[in-house]
Order: C-alpha cells, then structure tokens, then sequence
C-alpha cells in the first residue's frame, strides 16, 4: 500500500477518534428545571429517561396523563421528563408558574418538568440538538415535527428511539424497551 496513503488514512482515523472522545454525552448537557434549577441529567443513569416536548394548549396535551401513568409504573426504570416548547402554534404561552400549575391541577404530574425551551432552529438547546443530531447522539438524526414528540434514552444514556405525537406514551413501541 502507499506510504502516503497510509498516512492519511492513520490521520483521518486519529482525528476521528478524537472527535468521539471529546463528543458531549446526555448526561454532561445542562438544562433548569422549570423553578429555574438545574436538572442533573447524570442523577438519572441506570434508568431509560422519555424526554417529551410538551406544551398545555395542543390537541395531544391530554397525553400528560398517559406520561404521568408510564411514569409511575415504571418508576425506577423510567424516569418521563417534560419539555415545556412554545414553536408549535405557540400552545406553551404560559409562564414557569403557569406551566406548574395547570400540569399539577389537571393532570397530576409529579415527574420533572425543565424549563420552556427551543427543541428546533438556530436558538435549538443543547439538548435537543444532542437528541436529533446522530453526530451527537450517534445513531439517528431527526427533526421535532410537533408537541408531544418522545425520545427515548437507555440507562447508560444512549439514544435508543424517538416517536411522533401520535404515539401513546404507553404504547408497545415504548414500553417492550423498559
């Protein structure tokens, strides 16, 4: 084989190496809850986590009783974390406190909530980029087509699936990976 060939093929493997070892992981990315704390993401390894871009005034808001049903009989093993977004038809309108209160006073949510964030576009979290970015996550690349979409993350924090709306929270598709 030539030499020079050699040689680069060797750079190109260093340089790739590189870029994986130094690729953030879910579990170093930083997110407030929505009392504006920070939600240590690494407090949930050992666990799947269904993060779901969540919003009160959609026609799938309904689903938060089905989260908060997964939620609870997968407790230990699941841990559902809610996503306040206000791109779709802007149905999150509300405030911190708003978002609280109505998830509490109608559906009984008790897993975390963050803060109201961009989960597509240039201001697009961390988070959201790690979820829809194979370069980040490493397995798929996708786009947040409305509210209630869920993404699915293993216990050693690795990507396993993401669902459209339409996918009950307690849906086969979900549950046969918990």
């Amino acid at each position: 084989m030539n030499p020079l060939k050699i040689f680069f093929q060797t750079l190109l493997t260093k340089a790739s190496l590189a870029n994986q070892n130094n690729m953030q992981t879910l579990h170093d990315i930083n997110i407030n809850s929505l009392a504006g704390t920070p939600l240590d993401l690494s407090a949930y390894k050992g666990q799947h986590i269904l993060f779901v871009n969540v919003a009160s005034k959609c026609g799938f808001t309904p689903q938060y009783k089905g989260l908060q049903e997964l939620s609870d009989t997968y407790k230990g093993k699941l841990t559902v974390i809610g996503v306040p977004c206000n791109q779709f038809g802007k149905q999150e309108p509300g405030s911190a406190s708003d978002i609280e209160s109505f998830c509490e006073v109608n559906y009984g949510v008790t897993f975390p909530i963050t803060e109201k964030i961009d989960v597509k576009g240039s201001e697009q979290h961390p988070l959201y980029q790690w979820l829809t970015q194979k370069e980040q996550n490493g397995v798929s690349s996708s786009k947040v087509k409305w509210n209630f979409q869920k993404y699915l993350v293993d216990p050693e924090g690795k990507l396993v699936d993401y669902y459209f709306s339409i996918t009950k929270p307690t849906s086969k598709k979900i549950t046969k990976h918990l």
